[in-house]
């Protein structure tokens, strides 16, 4: 039986596949909301749904780069200010959440800490560049300067 995924099967296949199942397993997936059969009726919906998918993705796409642009201009350098000692070292650390914080209150920009790729918190003085995941495609770099209290 041609049956259309409507979540992933473990094994057997991906959200929005179409596949010939045996139709046993077919019924039983069908009984548990899984999957529903192949219809005419119902491939079509199958493909509006997927180019609506992509024409959404397309857009994500599109203010990812933006807003990447936007980062990456020069004129964008996130402030921050903690305490140090003389040798330039931080007492503490500066974290993504602290980060992120002052994206949005000195630009206004609303960006997951999550998305910010920083294997540890920041612990000294100066320039540092974060490598940020705005879409799976679209890496940009956040440029945040940390100086002396």
């Amino acid at each position: 039986m041609r049956v259309i995924f409507l979540q992933d099967v473990r094994g057997k296949g991906l959200r929005g596949e179409i596949k010939n199942l045996p139709d046993g397993f077919a019924n039983f997936l069908i009984k548990a909301n899984k999957v529903k059969p192949a219809t005419a009726q119902a491939m079509s919906q199958l493909n509006g749904q997927k180019r609506a998918e992509e024409k959404k993705d397309a857009a994500l796409l599109a203010e990812s780069e933006k807003l990447k642009a936007q980062l990456e201009s020069g004129k964008m350098v996130v402030e921050l200010q903690a305490k140090a000692g003389t040798d330039g070292r931080l007492f503490g650390s500066i974290t993504s959440k602290q980060v992120a914080q002052a994206l949005e209150k000195q630009y206004g920009l609303k960006i997951d800490k999550r998305k910010m790729e920083m294997n540890e918190p920041i612990r000294s003085l100066g320039y540092v560049n974060i490598p940020t995941k705005l879409h799976p495609k679209v890496v940009a770099k956040i440029r945040v300067h940390i100086a002396e209290k």
